[in-house]
Order: C-alpha cells, then structure tokens, then sequence
C-alpha cells in the first residue's frame, strides 16, 4: 500500500518552487550505498512503492533496504473537461518533495555487484534523474 501520512493540518497545500540543493539526507547514513537524486522534483507514493517492491523482488531477503524520504505533499487535480471556478481539486496523489541531492534509498548488507544492479532497477520507475553512491567513511 502506498505510503500517505495518517492525520494532516491541511487536506490541500500550495504548490511551491523547489529552490537549492538538499543540505540535509544529502549522505549515506543507514546503509552502505545509496541512490541520490541529480535534479527536484516530486516523487509519488506509487513510484516509491514500485521502486521498494522493485528492490524487495531482486534482494529476496538478503541485505535491507531503507527509504529516506516520506510523501507529506497532497497533490490536488480538478477532473478532466471541467469548467473554470469551482475551487482547487481534491486530493489525488501523496508526493515527496526531493532537491537535488537528496538520498532517495540505501542498502546495506549486500556486495557492491548486487547493490548496483537492485538500485539500477530501482532508478528506471522514477521520474528524477538519480545517481549510485558510496557510504562516506570519515
């Protein structure tokens, strides 16, 4: 089942602009590798279901899989050859609102083979431009 919160503030929200890099989720911290995103965007709850069931199917219980990001962003639409006025749509969608740079999935326990072939699959269902990356050991 796709990921929405359980309770709101508000049923709708504004739209807003996606300004600047991620400065925070910006690093591997749970896991050992890690899909970041190159460019902003929103990213639904369908496409992170369809990523995590992707990697769940090709990691078959081995390794765990972290998701670091959580739709809190309703996404309103009016139906389709609808008069003008009327007001703002009902909710349709929950998306997560990602910058650029932030850390969209990690893995930990698998090898650097498995982990680069399960995130591959898993770049493919979204809808941002993503790159593999490395746990940072300091």
């Amino acid at each position: 089942m796709p990921l929405m919160p359980k309770r709101v503030k508000h049923r709708k929200s504004q739209r807003g602009r996606i300004k600047g890099k991620a400065t925070r989720g910006n690093r591997v911290v749970f896991g050992e590798f890690g899909l970041q995103t190159l460019q902003g965007g929103w990213v639904s709850a369908a496409t992170l279901e369809a990523a995590r069931v992707a990697a769940t199917q090709y990691l078959r219980n081995e390794g765990r899989l972290f998701i670091r990001v959580f739709p809190h962003k309703p996404i309103t639409s009016i139906p389709l050859e609808t008069r003008m006025g009327k007001g703002k749509g009902e909710p349709e969608y929950w998306a997560a609102v990602v910058k650029p740079g932030t850390v969209l999935f990690e893995l930990g326990g698998v090898g650097a083979d498995a982990a680069r072939i399960c995130l591959s699959r898993m770049a493919h269902k979204l809808p941002v431009k993503v790159r593999l990356i490395k746990r940072q050991t300091a």
